[in-house]
């Protein structure tokens, strides 16, 4: 698309921190409503901005007066306002109900400033991250996200899979408001089990096997020498003699420990990269050094924070009411609690994060608030820097043949129920150039939306039924309206390429209430990325996408742009479409989700 040659430009509105109308047009006409209110009421720019609402019901944006608290009763309050009024640039008309306010804006400005921008902040080339949406609150600030954590040989279950797709949106959230964001992944590779599986590797190992499938392999062997030493006491204390070697540092019972890593490692990151997710760093339990954990509990010894009971070392949580914190057994062993003290301990000094989040499930919430008590406890000033991002359970994901253990067979089944799908329109299944990658990419869009449609504490049961739908608030039908979106321009080559914005007439739009509603969620979206970071939740931005494709296909009988004589008319609605399918790629980028051209 061209870039404007005189760009439309709204008059002036005073600033308030953290708007910024040049990335969020909607501050503007929200400021010049708090201007009019703040003139005309005992009130400060900020304490009036704080009062503009979105309106319900087809209503722009709406101020509840009852909230400013100001003496008189809510009418004679209203009549000031509306006495002040005289409509400008930013809005066409205020109408009192009871005790609110509605704005309504001025629709060609509207729909003009909003689409500019979306034009001016959106790259052409899909593969480039889209601007719009994107703010700069977070400049200068850095944190880590430690989400998705697998045991290596042990299954990856659905709680992994709900961390991974929660733990990579936040990490795009955060970019998208400007922090330096680093993505770790910090893997279960460390314990008792290691032992086991060393000694169930001499009986049941295969090299080859391992190569192929290091995830499945250490599994199969891992469940096989369970049996063995259930059965066999002996078993166990050969297992734990040889951990002790490993966690002495002993060279030959570490060098095939680290074989399995580095290919568990290996095959996770090609499992992630299918799921569209990234990370900057595979940590673990094992790199969390001793002296780490020793200096931890020294310091709780010298601040009197430890009990002991048994031989056992604890803190007492109790006057916080989060009972009694074990950091050492009574065997001397160290335990996740000490574990996790002095991890924090060593990013805090080699990331100086800003803050830090940890991606766990609900159930942890005992431990999670323990951990960060005790850091508290420890006087570590960065300790109020760190937050449990907790989600419900998952239940129903297993695969139709029985179970699902492994990330790679949610992935297989995501991808093989779609493709049986697809397979039924013949017609459309004989046009889609790579149907193998294209039923993975929407069979996992339908995991991913199903998971993140309600909100993240919530648990919910999967339906496969649901997930490969096309109709109702499923992953498919977004995959759909995207690529429905994407093919207006193919089908209209006649108007392409379009004239700079300035040049475009919008007056078709201006007398289109479908065109209007359209333009105005467009125009919204900046502060849906905005409430998501406030709220740590993605569940806003898949209703934002919802309800945006609910209304694009309820305007395609009446915003036609193929058949439509008037070519004037039909750049008008291009643009529009073309400015909405930027936005909805935007969101899904945002959701992890890559947004297909053709299905």
């Amino acid at each position: 698309m061209a870039a404007s040659s005189s760009k439309f430009t709204l008059p002036p509105v005073p600033s308030l921190p953290e708007t910024d109308p040049s990335r969020c047009v909607f501050d503007a006409y929200r400021l010049r409503i708090a201007q009019l209110l703040s003139d005309t009421l005992p009130l400060s720019l900020e304490q009036a901005y704080g009062g503009v609402d979105y309106g319900k019901k087809g209503e722009d944006f709406t101020v509840a007066l009852p909230r400013f608290r100001l003496p008189g009763k809510p009418n004679e309050i209203a009549d000031k306002v509306i006495e002040k009024f005289q409509a400008d640039e930013f809005i066409a008309a205020v109408v009192q109900d009871k005790a609110f306010l509605h704005f309504r804006l001025n629709t060609e400005n509207m729909i003009r400033s909003v689409l500019e921008q979306v034009t001016e902040l959106t790259h052409d080339t899909p593969s480039k991250e889209p601007e719009y949406g994107r703010n700069e609150l977070g400049k200068g600030k850095r944190i880590i996200i430690e989400y998705s954590s697998p045991n290596i040989a042990k299954s990856f279950h659905v709680g992994h899979l709900r961390s991974t797709i929660i733990g990579a949106f936040l990490a795009n959230l955060y970019k998208a408001h400007g922090w330096d964001v680093v993505s770790m992944n910090y893997l279960g590779d460390w314990g008792t089990q290691f032992g086991l599986i060393a000694v169930g590797f001499q009986k049941y190992g295969n090299q080859e096997d391992l190569e192929k499938d290091a995830i499945k392999h250490l599994f199969e062997i891992y469940v096989k020498i369970n049996k063995d030493a259930e059965a066999d006491p002996a078993v166990k204390a050969e297992a734990a003699s040889w951990f002790k070697r490993m966690e002495d540092g002993d060279e030959e019972a570490l060098k095939n420990w680290r074989v399995w890593r580095e290919l568990s490692v290996k095959k996770y990151a090609e499992e992630y990269q299918r799921l569209n997710v990234h990370f900057d760093v595979y940590n673990g339990e094992s790199m969390v050094s001793q002296k780490s954990m020793a200096d931890a509990l020294d310091r709780l010894e010298k601040m009197g924070l430890i009990d002991e009971h048994e031989g056992a070392k604890l803190v007492n949580l109790e006057a916080y009411k989060m009972g009694k914190a074990v950091v050492r057994k009574k065997d001397g062993t160290s335990i996740y609690l000490t574990r996790d003290i002095g991890g924090a301990v060593e990013r805090y000094e080699k990331y100086k994060f800003d803050r830090m989040i940890y991606v766990v499930a609900s159930q942890q919430d005992l431990h999670l608030s323990q951990f960060f008590k005790v850091l508290d406890l420890l006087e570590y000033p960065w300790a109020k820097d760190l937050i449990h991002i907790n989600y419900g359970l998952v239940q129903g994901m297993s695969t139709r043949k029985g179970t699902v253990v492994f990330l790679d067979q949610i992935i297989r089944e995501a991808s093989t129920v779609m493709h049986e799908q697809m397979q039924k329109n013949e017609d459309k299944y004989k046009a889609i150039v790579d149907p193998e990658e294209t039923s993975l990419n929407i069979g996992i869009t339908g995991v991913k939306i199903q998971d993140m449609q309600a909100k993240r504490i919530n648990n919910y049961t999967f339906n496969w039924d649901r997930m490969k739908s096309f109709e109702g608030d499923t992953g498919p039908y977004l995959q759909y309206a995207h690529v429905r979106l994407a093919s207006i321009a193919r089908k209209n080559p006649h108007l392409l390429p379009l004239p700079a914005p300035s040049q475009i007439d919008i007056a078709t739009l201006v007398q289109s209430s479908h065109a209007r509603e359209i333009v105005f969620l467009l125009g919204s979206y900046p502060d849906v990325v905005k409430t998501a970071m406030r709220t740590h939740e993605p569940s806003a931005v898949v209703t934002f996408l919802f309800r945006l494709c609910h209304v694009i296909s309820s305007a395609w009988e009446t915003v036609i742009v193929k058949g439509e004589e008037d070519v004037e008319k039909a750049r008008a609605r291009l643009w529009m479409f073309e400015c909405t399918r930027d936005v909805v790629a935007a969101a899904l980028r945002l959701l992890t989700i890559s947004p297909l051209e053709r299905m």
